[in-house]
Formats: C-alpha cells, structure tokens, sequence
C-alpha cells in the first residue's frame, strides 16, 4: 500500500477541490480499508497517503503523512477511534475527523462531538452520503 506525505493545498475561488486532497483511513478491517481506498481513489481530487488498523497506528500515520482529512472507525484494538480523535485533535486541530462506524447512536453522536469528529457516519448507509461528507468537509 502506498503512501504519500500530503500538506495543505490552496482551494480555486470556486470552493473545489483545486489540488488533490489526501485522506488517511484508520480501521481494523482490512477489507473495510480497502473498499474505502477503492471508493475515495475513484473520486476526482481525492486520494488515499495512507491506511492504519488501529488507532494508535493512525496517530504516527497522521503524524508522518499530514492528510487533509482522516475516516476513523470507533472499535479498533489497541486504540479506539474515540481516543485517537482526542489525541489528533490535539495535535492536528485543522484536520477534519469522520467517524465511520457500525455502532452510530445518539450517545456516541455526542462523545464524537466532544472528541472533535466533524461528522458520524454509519457504515449501513451509503457510501456515497461518506463522500459527499469529505468533499464537503475539504472545501
């Protein structure tokens, strides 16, 4: 799997995406990462620097590649999303943070809040509305 250091790019003054924007996913499922690299890599002006399988992984992840944006999962090993956003919000506050996950609720809507995640997004929904979501996240 390849991976590319990314930085911020400028935006046309249209609001697109002017440069290719680079997004880290973090999920212990493997075939999960790569459905989501397929997707993203399909989409004009997006690009996948890099995939983690755990939370703590995406934290030195982000820390080397500095994506634009980053898809956490809630349950990983080692590190959950929740507490992975905490620490990259910490350390990346510009970075916008989607928490894709099986486990959406309200409660857990609101620890995401909290933890920093700009947006929550259920993995029964459509993959397009998680798209929608970063393009709209990124310009």
């Amino acid at each position: 799997m390849g991976e590319a250091a990314a930085g911020a790019d400028p935006q046309d003054t249209a609001g697109n995406l002017a440069y290719v924007k680079s997004i880290l996913i973090v999920d212990d499922s493997a075939l999960i990462r790569r459905h989501l690299r397929e997707i993203l890599e399909g989409q004009h002006g997006l690009t996948v620097c890099g995939e983690a399988k755990n939370g703590l992984d995406g934290i030195k992840k982000a820390k080397r590649l500095h994506p634009h944006l980053i898809v956490l999962d809630l349950s990983m090993p080692i590190m959950d999303g929740l507490e992975a956003a905490r620490k990259l919000k910490r350390l990346m506050p510009a970075v916008p943070l989607i928490m894709f996950t099986n486990h959406a609720s309200a409660s857990l809507a609101e620890a995401a809040l909290e933890a920093g995640i700009a947006s929550l997004k259920d993995k029964s929904e459509d993959v397009d509305i998680l798209v929608s979501t970063i393009v709209r996240l990124l310009v």
